[in-house]
């Protein structure tokens, strides 16, 4: 801390953390998809020693959250804490001058679309159509979410309970769906949440971004009153990552044009 009108001694932890260029760039593949570090070194092009140091920097930073793949638990993804990131990017520009602390994006800013999402989950049970409820929500219909499952079952009612109490929002009517529905469909992002499917997403036409979020199953086995608490941080998160889509679409791409689902 300093005195108003005095110089800060010394750059944000986070100034220094992410001021690093391979730190950077791995925050920059971060911000995009969840992933392991044997992806991560192909993308970046450096060695998995190095990059696997640079993790650990970023996560005893808290800028970056590890957590065991549940289709090979020798994996491990590693993901952007956005939310985090945003906080202490804003204190740190705030930290220089007042002026410089950063406008999240209006959540109501227009998307050029319609936009058509894919949400994949093993079951279509809970996380994939908690997402394809929030995302037609939150985008006012720019949005065309859709949800399917690699081995679909029974929508989970905690699912349905948390969407209601909390979002006001009626998935009672809702059908799971195996992903061999939408084969052959074209959508522009295609979004696995849980590692299992993510193996076996299929490849879809009309080249859309693959993401994944690498969110755990709510639906452990144990009574419903235990997991609903698991249900309410589950769709917390989704409501979160939805929001920075809905900006990312909403943002002009590096040659200042929009989002263009038919470019």
């Amino acid at each position: 801390m300093y005195l108003e009108g005095m110089t800060p001694s010394a750059p944000p932890a986070v100034l220094q953390l992410a001021g690093h260029p391979l730190r950077w760039r791995l925050l920059g593949e971060l911000a995009r998809s969840d992933r392991m570090v044997h992806e991560l070194t192909g993308l970046v092009g450096e060695p998995q020693n190095l990059v696997s140091y640079h993790l650990a920097k970023l996560k005893a930073g808290r800028l970056v959250s590890a957590r065991r793949s549940s289709a090979d638990g020798r994996d491990t993804y590693y993901g952007l804490d956005l939310e985090r990131v945003g906080r202490e990017l804003s204190a740190a520009g705030g930290a220089l001058h007042p002026g410089l602390k950063l406008i999240p994006p209006a959540r109501g800013e227009a998307i050029a679309g319609p936009v058509r999402v894919l949400f994949l989950c093993t079951g279509n049970s809970a996380r994939s159509q908690m997402a394809e409820a929030l995302a037609r929500s939150m985008s006012g219909g720019a949005i065309e979410a859709f949800s399917a499952g690699s081995h679909p079952k029974a929508l989970h009612p905690n699912a349905v309970r948390v969407m209601a109490e909390t979002y006001g929002l009626d998935l009672s009517a809702q059908t799971p769906k195996s992903v061999e529905v939408y084969a052959g469909e074209d959508f522009d992002w295609v979004i696995s949440l849980c590692d299992r499917v993510r193996e076996a997403c299929p490849v879809h036409h009309g080249e859309p971004q693959l993401v994944h979020w690498s969110l755990p199953n709510p639906a452990t086995g144990e009574d419903d009153a235990v997991t609903y608490p698991l249900f309410q941080a589950t769709a917390a998160e989704l409501e979160t990552r939805i929001g920075y889509l809905l900006a990312r679409l909403a943002a002009p791409d590096p040659e200042g044009e929009s989002y263009d689902r038919t470019a």
